[in-house]
């Protein structure tokens, strides 16, 4: 999953609210603490959250009990042009 797609699933209007910490998609929908896709005013879903949960209150196993459901993919670096003799 790219993070564009990861950004769809925002927790609003009825859609499922996805995180992504190291690289893993967990599904918090589910979650009371993850209303709307929202997390106590600070974060929401639809987003990589793996640098906010370094200074987040509790630790990593709390988002881990969550269930995967995708790997966040590194975009391809651009290609560099080859340049032909004419």
């Amino acid at each position: 999953m790219t993070k564009e797609e990861l950004a769809k699933f925002d927790g609003r209007d009825g859609r499922k609210a996805y995180v992504a910490v190291n690289e893993k998609v967990y599904d918090v929908s589910e979650s009371p603490l993850w209303q709307a896709g929202n997390h106590q005013g600070m974060h929401q879903a639809g987003a990589d959250l793996t640098e906010e949960l370094k200074s987040a209150p509790h630790v990593r196993a709390v988002v881990e009990r969550f269930p995967v459901v995708g790997h966040l993919e590194e975009p391809e670096p651009p290609k560099k042009k080859k340049w032909g003799i004419f």
